[in-house]
């Protein structure tokens, strides 16, 4: 449950202390306490709480102005996250479906309370909701799609505000309230089993939206088929319903637990379908042991092109609107600790106080995630690689860290990673950023000062470029995603000069603001590239788009790749005279401005090749096999 952050001991979690300076005073949740409504009175309820905690003008969303009363019900965690950054896209949401009958919300709470709901959702922070059929009698139908349609729209909305005539913005409750993005489950019980087989998951932008399936049995008509990959666990399933989960998951390979039998794909092992055939079911103990063993190791990223596949219909203007959602890894913290090994600590200190920018601000949050042999003193000394990791502007440190893809490398490769909270609006002095690092050594003696790297996102590849520029020393490799400019000084650039530093520059197709559809990267982009060949004592380049498309050069080396079953990753190397590839450039094809799990991949496969050495400060250059 990866939101639990946690401290181990005293010494690694300072609470911070009054300071002249200007502090972030970041806080990741808000205050709220746990509460069970009808849909009607949490609608009725949220607009004020949520402008109470936050200063902010919320309003109830009018996407569910019709929806059918009398058939939902709302449980949302304590802490539930803030919307003052992007956080909410981490709240993890239960879709629950079930034809069973209640005598009102006590029942309807003891209901979830039994299947174990409410104990994981206040672990990992989020909302329930229960939907019952319109039509008591007769169960679900078409009726109940369309308002399926109408919490989804509503739940993803994160963010969308309407303005007024004097610019005052207006946000839109109910996504905040109890809606989520990225960690959306879906269980439906008897006919809301099938109801979920017949009415969601035969349509591309609902089914595509839900990072598993709970079905206890459930059946699907033979018109009917799964419109795209999702994980999905099936409990005393027709044959049919089978073969569609299976056909939709393109699983090629199979095994079996005791009495569960899977099907897989093994290239992406997300792809999976569990069966399990028994004549007694127990909700209270299936509910949690599917959630520990497929649900926390599944989430989606809304990373592909607005309104694709969802222009034209109702509310397409809404945010994050769009399908797929790609199904990426997803590495669940529970009592703050992944699966794989890695513990998360959130600090809060005045440590950097006095590193401030121009206005007074400087760092006072971070997160800390390291291996549990950093944390037990086990590793050896000098034996685990750090990445200083940067979020974008808006973005939550957290949700950028799940989006991005860093934390199940972290988990295999057994890295260390430091990830800052910086504001949206003001660029943190980029010698906080090398001193957050020297912090990390100094503390840590497991770290590696010889395999330190930085990356970042947008906003956060700005950080990456100005933490390179604070000390370029310190670093053996950066990779800048999708970031705006930085200037360094004539002492830094001279540094750079001296040090050498390996850049990969990483964009997408369809980034506006750093790539031209059709034609290539942007000016900015080629003036990077060039400063940095001439960093690293390579001569600049002369680019030429109708030559070569995309990147405007041929490079030393080049290779495209499908990656993640899904778009296509062109990569092109420039080398130094000893064969070194210390620059390059990497395009996504057929996305916008905005995170996916596969960067930080990317990042870890151009950084691990090199290192510095601490004392002589030579980059060392070692081919990944």
């Amino acid at each position: 449950m990866k939101k639990l952050i946690i401290s181990l001991a005293a010494a690694l979690c300072v609470v911070a202390s009054a300071s002249s300076a200007y502090a972030l005073n970041y806080k990741m949740y808000l205050d709220n306490e746990a509460t069970f409504e009808t849909l009607e009175e949490a609608r009725e309820n949220e607009s004020a709480s949520l402008s109470e905690m936050t200063g902010r003008n919320y309003m109830p969303d009018p996407a569910l102005d019709a929806y059918p009363e009398g058939t939902t019900y709302v449980y949302r965690s304590a802490k539930m996250c803030t919307p003052l950054t992007a956080a909410p896209r981490m709240n993890t949401n239960f879709l629950v479906y079930t034809d069973a009958k209640f005598g009102g919300k006590e029942d309807a709470l003891a209901y979830i309370q039994a299947l174990g709901l409410t104990d994981i959702v206040d672990a990992a922070h989020g909302s329930i909701v229960l939907v019952t059929p319109i039509d008591k009698e007769a169960g679900f139908g078409p009726a109940d799609q369309e308002a399926y349609f109408r919490m989804q729209a509503t739940q993803c909305n994160i963010g969308y505000f309407v303005t007024d005539a004097e610019n005052v913005r207006t946000y839109y409750a109910d996504s905040v309230y109890y809606g989520g993005l990225t960690d959306r489950y879906a269980i439906g019980i008897d006919g809301g089993a099938t109801f979920l087989c017949d009415y969601v998951s035969n349509t591309l932008d609902f089914v595509s939206r839900l990072a598993g399936l709970l079905l206890v049995n459930p059946d699907m008509q033979d018109v009917r088929t799964v419109a795209a990959c999702v994980p999905a666990y099936l409990v005393n399933p027709t044959e049919r319903t089978i073969e569609k989960f299976k056909a939709a998951n393109e699983v090629d390979s199979w095994g079996f637990e005791g009495d569960v039998t899977y099907y897989f794909n093994r290239e992406l092992p997300l792809q999976k379908v569990f069966v399990e055939e028994t004549e007694d079911v127990d909700l209270g103990e299936l509910v949690p042991r599917v959630y520990d063993s497929m649900f926390i190791k599944a989430m989606r990223n809304a990373v592909n092109m607005p309104r694709l596949h969802t222009a034209g219909m109702m509310f397409s203007d809404y945010k994050w609107n769009q399908a797929p959602y790609s199904l990426a890894e997803r590495s669940a913290f529970y009592t703050g600790k992944t699966a794989g090994g890695i513990y998360v600590f959130e600090k809060q200190e005045d440590r950097f106080s006095d590193i401030c920018t121009e206005n007074g601000e400087y760092i006072q949050t971070w997160y800390e995630f390291l291996p549990e042999e950093v944390v037990n003193g086990t590793a050896k000394e000098g034996s685990i690689p750090l990445i200083l990791s940067n979020h974008g502007g808006g973005d939550d440190t957290m949700q950028y860290m799940d989006e991005f893809g860093l934390i199940p490398i972290a988990e295999r490769e057994r890295v260390a990673i430091v990830a800052p909270y910086h504001a949206e609006t003001t660029y943190i002095n980029n010698k906080a950023l090398p001193a957050l690092v020297r912090y990390m050594l100094e503390t840590y003696p497991a770290l590696d000062a010889s395999r330190v790297y930085t990356t970042g996102y947008s906003m956060g590849g700005m950080a990456a470029m100005a933490a390179v520029y604070g000390d370029s020393s310190l670093f053996a490799a950066c990779v800048p995603m999708a970031f705006p400019f930085w200037q360094g000084t004539e002492e830094e650039i001279a540094a750079l000069k001296e040090n050498h530093m390996p850049y990969l520059a990483v964009i997408s197709s369809y980034d506006d603001f750093w790539y031209e559809w059709g034609v290539g990267i942007k000016a900015n982009y080629q003036q990077y590239i060039n400063e940095f060949l001439t960093f690293n004592g390579m001569e600049p380049l002369e680019y030429d788009f109708e030559k070569y498309p995309m990147s405007g050069f041929k490079g030393d080396s080049f290779q495209s790749v499908l990656l993640h079953n899904e778009y296509m990753n062109d990569n092109w190397l420039l080398y130094n005279d000893e064969g070194i590839p210390m620059v390059g450039l990497n395009v996504t094809e057929g996305i916008p401005h905005g995170l996916w799990q596969v960067y930080g991949e990317i990042a870890w496969d151009y950084m691990k090749q090199f290192s510095r050495d601490p004392e002589t400060k030579e980059i060392i250059y070692t081919p990944a096999r």
